[in-house]
């Protein structure tokens, strides 16, 4: 599943491509109005906002841009495409380590509490609509407190016992952070429509860049980079006023 971050041409005629149902199952998942809390979240970007740091179309690409190459691909990223490849092999010992490792990445504790409230959400959501014994007996790990139920890890799973090719996992994952980043923006700033769609249009480029590293990284590449953003998370639980939880 590996992809060369050389050609991006070369994406589309390697990575098999999901089916129908898959890709609108996807498309379910990622929609705005999926009930699982992720317009919510700023993950730091309204500490910018509040300090003038993000006024206009520009700097808010700059802050996704950042978001994306530095946190996410080296972050959620790699622990999605290592834990769709741990659900694949039934590899449970390897999903519990990820888990371990997703919450002691994320230094700011919004940042953490929004990947367990994030990760639980979606298990509540799509439990239902999920029939496999390994993802119920995950489900169960969360039920029974054993273990937090990281948003990356979950949705890793969620992805093999699906059939969905660990590629369109990772990059349909990205886009929808970035875009939900985007739309959160176009609320707090706040932006017009059009420059959410402006943005979100040259950020997509971006996106599939960014998919394109992680096939090429393994855990040991995990790292995080965005100390800014990770320091305005930290902040952001002492604003005055707050829009979003993180």
């Amino acid at each position: 599943m590996k992809q060369p971050n050389d050609d991006l041409n070369n994406l589309s005629n390697t990575v098999a491509i999901p089916t129908d149902i898959q890709f609108l199952r996807l498309l379910q998942i990622h929609d705005s109005a999926f009930p699982i809390g992720t317009y919510t979240q700023s993950y730091g970007m309204e500490t910018y906002i509040q300090e003038d740091d993000i006024r206009v179309k520009e700097e808010l690409i700059a802050f996704c841009k950042t978001f994306l190459h530095y946190n996410l691909v080296y972050g959620d990223a790699i622990l999605i495409q290592e834990a769709f490849e741990a659900a694949k092999n039934k590899d449970i010992d390897r999903l519990l380590h990820l888990e371990e490792l997703c919450g002691a990445i994320k230094l700011a504790k919004e940042s953490r509490d929004a990947s367990v409230n994030l990760g639980r959400q979606f298990i509540k959501t799509v439990a239902p609509l999920v029939e496999d014994v390994f993802f119920d007996e995950w489900k169960g790990r969360i039920t029974a407190n054993e273990i937090k139920g990281h948003y990356a890890i979950l949705y890793g799973i969620y992805c093999a016992v699906n059939g969905v090719n660990a590629h369109h996992a990772v990059l349909s994952y990205l886009f929808s952070s970035v875009n939900g980043l985007v739309q959160n923006a176009v609320r707090a700033v706040p932006f017009g429509q059009n420059t959410g769609v402006q943005a979100m249009h040259q950020l997509s480029e971006e996106v599939v860049k960014a998919a394109g590293i992680v096939a090429n990284l393994k855990e040991e590449d995990i790292s995080n980079n965005a100390l800014g953003i990770e320091l305005a998370s930290m902040k952001h639980e002492y604003l005055f006023s707050r829009l979003f939880i993180s």
